[in-house]
């Protein structure tokens, strides 16, 4: 515990690079509905307080960062015309979302490698417990804010405002992933990336993510996941292709509950994770006519 404690707001969506705005307990935040499922808020009201206990409810989650951490790293630092030396910090000045930030298991170890970090999520407890964590790095403090928020409330004030998006194990929770998607997309610059970890939508993944994972395992919630909402790599591509991205990377994952380790996997029938670039004005029209499956990185 460091004994000197940062202090951390909840700051506005109004263009979330300005210093000058932000919002406070007693004003009213315009939470946008499209994508909320209530159900699934109060869901994760009821695990906020698990967030950071590595052996709970979210053991796995905390796990996947030795797999998507340096994954996102690596493809963005890849992406730079001049990449940093490998003793700076990589994603030195680079703006990345984290969307559905949860308790910010995800957002801290990006900011420890330079990234300034915009972490939004629906639920007012995670958000707390999040900021309340946060406090304990004063490293990084400056370097992470927090907003009860979706997607959709900062795509007025913040269009192409981020080199990065990142939502990892959210699309299967959102209500309508088509506006979530389109949303992401809008506030990501030209030339910039989405990285996506989710479920696809076979009846492995019903049999694995669901039936074991929650019933037999119990590596998360029973009633965590709703294979309804789940989504086929394919389809997720196709709904990018349309906001004028070009998918990258597909690559399976699966997680070892007796390791507790995630790894790649060529199949993804099941956990897979997804990068996709947002072309520039110029190409954009040219590649939307064309099939973009064939450049697309893939281990089937």
């Amino acid at each position: 515990m460091f004994s000197k404690r940062c202090i951390c707001r909840i700051i506005s969506t109004s263009r979330l690079g300005s210093q000058n705005k932000r919002w406070h307990s007693n004003h009213a935040r315009p939470i946008a509905q499209s994508t909320i499922d209530e159900e699934e808020r109060e869901k994760f009201q009821k695990l906020s307080h698990t967030w950071w206990n590595e052996t709970g409810e979210f053991q796995a989650l905390h796990a996947l960062n030795a797999l998507r951490v340096p994954w996102i790293t690596n493809s963005l630092v890849e992406k730079q015309d001049q990449p940093p030396p490998l003793h700076t910090k990589p994603l030195l000045g680079l703006q990345i979302l984290d969307a559905g930030s949860g308790g910010g298991i995800l957002s801290e170890p990006l900011a420890r490698l330079g990234a300034n970090m915009i972490g939004v999520d629906m639920v007012e407890d995670n958000i707390r417990v999040a900021q309340t964590h946060l406090e304990e790095d004063p490293s990084i403090c400056g370097s992470v804010k927090y907003i009860q928020a979706t997607v959709e409330d900062l795509v007025e004030t913040n269009e192409e405002a981020f080199d990065a998006v990142v939502a990892s194990e959210v699309v299967e929770h959102v209500s309508n992933i088509d506006t979530f998607l389109t949303s992401c997309c809008k506030i990501i610059k030209p030339g910039g990336s989405i990285f996506l970890t989710t479920i696809n939508k076979t009846a492995l993944s019903y049999t694995a993510g669901v039936l074991a994972a929650e019933y037999l395992l119990r590596l998360v919630p029973i009633g965590t996941h709703d294979w309804e909402k789940f989504i086929s790599p394919e389809d997720l591509q196709f709904l990018l292709d349309k906001c004028g991205f070009s998918t990258t990377l597909i690559h399976g994952m699966m997680y070892n509950p007796l390791t507790r380790r995630w790894s790649w996997i060529s199949n993804s029938s099941v956990n897979y994770g997804l990068h996709a670039v947002k072309l520039h004005p110029q190409t954009s029209e040219t590649s939307s006519k064309e099939n973009s499956t064939d450049s697309v990185e893939r281990s089937d």
